[in-house]
């Protein structure tokens, strides 16, 4: 097989790294990928929001599927004209894809599929969504895609307000809506699921950690780190979960006549009152896929070739390697505010099997790598127990310099303490 992964991330290379290690695929290209992700795959400079060029590329090197990673061209319709041109590809197409496009929308969807979710509702003024606040801390959502910075927990009004500001009259992602929703507590959960139109196979479970200091503290960012499994949730309690949170939304757009293919990612808080569904992404979580992939021991390749076509993951079981895996994420300075950029990274020489690295900020190349974005590398380690692949996955962290490095202490300590 001939796969095209498209986008330049962490993730990406995970996918990529994934499909290394099947025996079908023979040729691995990447668009626009990154000078660490060249190691693995043929990068070509092409934007992964450029439809026309990719459909073009897809045509010109007959490729036999399209594996899409970022969110931004989901939502553009790269699916769709893929599909057009009779490329297999896989990812949901933009009717789809706008559950995670739009928050409001993706709300009025769990409502009419029956998923349990907070209480909500979309504001289009500061004091509208003042006004929608019932009590604090309060969640303020951009409606739109943010790149995982357009969530804020308000702890009081003025935080609130500052917020809404910040999304409806600073336009700090552009113009659109906001939606205010209750805050939920308990014990947050990623559970991502393998969808090919009709049904949901799930993924192992994972946790990731949203905030930029250890505790969960400071500001949103796009993930600091992640685990997988999760202690409590066995493989029943997976497929229990995935029967409330993935299929519904599966048959709604079955139903809906444009049929969910792709990941189907939710973001869960398991509350006192059961799990409740935070978000939906329609698409590999960034990092939780650094987590989970190098766990599966299913052919990767043949998985998504199959998740194509309706029906085709009919009968499918994934097999998991036992142990556990831990991923820190490695951060520029000033992330996730204005990340600096042009930072020499150095000791990734010494980050070899069994550790994996996945590349997302950088810049360079021939191993003389830069910092070129917030998140700049994953570090991921497999370890028999949570500890073990901690410890791992720390020692590795420790290898890599680059000035102003940022990385938590803390990623899976609490899967430490739990088993």
């Amino acid at each position: 097989m001939k796969i095209l992964v498209v986008g330049s991330g962490g993730r990406e290379h995970a996918i990529i790294r994934a499909l290394l290690r099947s025996p079908l695929v023979t040729e691995l290209l990447c668009a626009p990928g990154n000078p660490g992700i060249a190691v693995d795959a043929e990068c070509l400079p092409i934007a992964a929001e450029a439809i026309d060029q990719i459909v073009a590329l897809a045509n010109e090197r007959e490729l036999d599927l399209v594996v899409v990673g970022p969110e931004a061209p989901l939502v553009g319709g790269l699916v769709d004209a893929l599909s057009a041109a009779g490329v297999a590809a896989f990812g949901p197409v933009a009717a789809a894809a706008r559950l995670e496009g739009s928050k409001a929308y993706a709300k009025e969807v769990m409502e009419a599929a029956g998923v349990p979710t907070g209480g909500w509702k979309t504001v289009e003024s500061v004091e509208d969504g003042l006004a929608a606040v019932l009590g604090y801390p309060a969640v303020i959502k951009f409606d739109g895609l943010a790149a995982g910075k357009g969530v804020v927990i308000a702890a009081d009004e003025a935080a609130a307000r500052a917020a809404l500001e910040e999304f409806l009259v600073q336009r700090r992602f552009g113009a659109g809506q906001v939606v205010v929703e209750e805050f939920l507590e308990g014990e947050e959960l990623s559970l991502l699921a393998l969808c090919d139109g009709e049904r949901a196979v799930p993924m192992a479970p994972a946790q990731d950690y949203k905030r930029i200091f250890d505790g969960d503290l400071g500001p949103n960012t796009g993930g600091m780190g992640s685990y997988c499994p999760v202690p409590g949730i066995d493989a029943a309690r997976v497929d229990e979960l995935s029967a409330i949170v993935h299929q519904p939304i599966v048959d709604y757009f079955a139903a809906a006549g444009t049929p969910f293919h792709g990941v189907l990612y939710a973001g869960l808080m398991m509350t006192a009152d059961g799990p409740k569904v935070l978000e939906y992404n329609t698409r590999f979580g960034d990092p939780e896929t650094q987590a989970v992939l190098p766990r599966l021991r299913s052919d990767l390749a043949e998985l998504l070739l199959a998740a194509t076509n309706a029906g085709g993951l009919a009968g499918r079981e994934l097999e998991w390697d036992s142990r556990w895996a831990v991923t820190v994420v490695l951060a520029s300075a000033g992330y996730p505010g204005s990340p600096r950029l042009g930072d020499a990274i150095s000791g990734l020489e010494q980050i070899t099997d069994p550790l994996e690295l996945t590349c997302a900020g950088v810049a360079g190349g021939d191993g003389a790598l830069v910092t070129a974005g917030g998140r700049v590398l994953n570090i991921t380690a497999l370890g028999e127990t949570p500890a073990a692949a901690r410890a791992a996955a720390y020692a590795g962290v420790e290898l890599v310099q680059f000035s102003g490095k940022q990385t938590r202490t803390d990623i899976a300590l609490r899967a430490e303490e739990a088993t």
